[in-house]
């Protein structure tokens, strides 16, 4: 007898229908997914949201009755078993630090293939964070680990970034002082290239999504 497979949830938010329900489509057809609500606005998409209580939601940042953040707060501090992924056709680094604040998993631009948003989907609910590098920074290394020059310590606050700890957090994980934390992001950011701490949590979390570990912590 055969193993019973999961269908995840998901819910579609787009203010523009002819989009949304392309996004539809393309979710509906992919192998474990299901699509139980559609929304157009802020209001519309709380209300069914929490009605249906998807395990994903798919969100635009654009509406016309406010924004996407407003939305994936809402899920963060009153739904959350909602995971929000953003997919937007606007390539915003401003957007794409409020979605990360306010809870988001994950942050794709609507240019991706189908097959990538399925593929996300599956990884979000699968307690996964990630973060579409193109978006995250511009800076890539070319050659070579962009850890390698990183102290001991500093690859240890690199890890517990990627955790998605605070400042005061890794400080009292590692037993240092916060100064001493942000002393340590301030290098880490100037020898890997990146000029936030947001791009250093969506780097770690795209290296961990393709296997890396970070062979300094235990």
């Amino acid at each position: 007898m055969e193993e019973a497979v999961e269908t995840i949830s998901v819910m579609i938010i787009d203010d523009h229908e002819v989009v949304r329900r392309g996004i539809v489509e393309v979710v509906d057809r992919a192998a474990g997914l299901s699509v139980v609500a559609e929304a157009g606005g802020v209001k519309e998409a709380i209300r069914r949201a929490e009605l249906m209580q998807p395990d994903v939601a798919l969100v635009d940042l654009r509406l016309a009755d406010g924004t996407g953040i407003e939305i994936i707060e809402h899920f963060t501090a009153e739904l959350p078993g909602v995971k929000s992924i953003v997919l937007t056709s606007f390539d915003d680094p401003d957007a794409f630090r409020e979605a990360l604040e306010a809870g988001a998993k994950a942050f794709l631009l609507k240019s991706v293939r189908g097959a990538e948003i399925a593929d996300v989907i599956r990884a979000v609910h699968a307690d996964r964070v990630l973060l579409d590098e193109r978006t995250v920074t511009r800076q890539q290394v070319e050659t070579g680990d962009p850890t390698a020059k990183l102290t001991p310590a500093e690859r240890k606050v690199l890890e517990l970034i990627g955790e998605g700890l605070s400042n005061r957090e890794i400080g009292d994980r590692l037993g240092v002082a916060e100064k001493t934390v942000k002393n340590h992001i301030t290098a880490l950011l100037a020898k890997m290239g990146m000029q936030r701490r947001t791009q250093v949590a969506a780097w770690v979390a795209g290296q961990r999504a393709s296997g890396w570990r970070n062979p300094n912590v235990n």
